[in-house]
């Protein structure tokens, strides 16, 4: 569809308003396109409209998304309730995306953020650490890992 890659180009250009207008137009002419709905939504939240964009992760998502539309859907919507202090619809979320995509790492570390928000501390930092100890280039970190993995998930032990 010519409408929606104009839309998304207009987005990576940093035409947010225009993309936006795009995207409503074709979501209202095509109100069962999952990719439509995920794309306006996404567009609501690089405007910083969060409140807009819920009802269109909402609606792609139940309709389906290929893997890799659900999987920014997932992060979109659970991200989404989180900085709208919806913070238990947001742990719902990402946990349904965690049960589907369990090696996503960027799912991971915003399901911390909410877990940090719904005053899990321990099980947020256990999350960030293992995957700080897995994910970095760091040396120093590196050199760690192995006691960064081990500890940060025993952070309240005393030895």
């Amino acid at each position: 569809m010519k409408q929606l890659e104009i839309a998304i180009e207009l987005r990576k250009e940093g035409k947010l308003q225009e993309s936006n207008e795009i995207l409503i137009n074709l979501a209202n002419a095509h109100p069962n396109d999952s990719i439509i709905n995920y794309q306006c939504a996404w567009s609501f939240d690089v405007l910083g409209l969060e409140k807009n964009a819920v009802l269109y992760y909402e609606k792609a998502i139940s309709i389906g998304l290929p893997d890799k539309e659900l999987r920014g859907a997932f992060l979109g919507l659970g991200s989404t309730y989180r900085v709208l202090g919806q913070y238990k619809k947001s742990k719902e979320v990402f946990e349904k995306g965690l049960a589907k995509f369990t090696q996503d790492r960027a799912i991971k570390v915003f399901y911390a953020m909410t877990l940090y928000n719904l005053n899990e501390y321990s099980r947020a930092m256990e999350i960030l650490l293992y995957n700080l100890a897995q994910t970095s280039s760091d040396d120093n970190i590196k050199n760690y890992k192995k006691a960064i993995e081990f500890y940060s998930d025993k952070l309240d032990e005393i030895w």
